[in-house]
């Protein structure tokens, strides 16, 4: 039980961090990343919370929801953290922009369809 209560709250994680980035995004363009700092500084760190909290889903999880890279979404947030200086902003920018309302449809469904109360 508390390792589905663990995923649930991981889960509200990410959908929390997808929403922040989604905010943060708005009114702006890829050279956003480029000419503001604290944009893009407030996009990596939500982008290095999403892949914590994905690191920390059971493997009963992940095997239920096979169809999300969650090795890859791990992965990105190791080198977002470790890689600080070589970020290649244009990767940031699809990530955000194409690969996190997948994301984000994933954890709602994950959300509505396993932890119903």
């Amino acid at each position: 039980m508390k390792k589905l209560l663990d995923d649930k709250i991981r889960l509200l994680h990410i959908l929390q961090s997808i929403e922040y980035i989604d905010g943060f995004m708005e009114g702006r363009i890829k050279e956003s990343l480029y000419n503001e700092p604290m944009f893009r500084f407030a996009v990596e760190r939500q982008l290095e919370i999403i892949g914590e909290a994905a690191n920390h889903l059971s493997d009963a999880l992940i095997e239920l929801s096979s169809e999300t890279e969650w090795r890859k979404i791990i992965a990105f947030r190791n080198f977002v953290a470790h890689e600080y200086f070589g970020i290649d902003l244009e990767l940031l920018w699809d990530v955000a922009t194409n690969k996190l309302p997948p994301l984000k449809r994933a954890v709602e469904q994950l959300l509505a369809g396993y932890f119903t109360e």
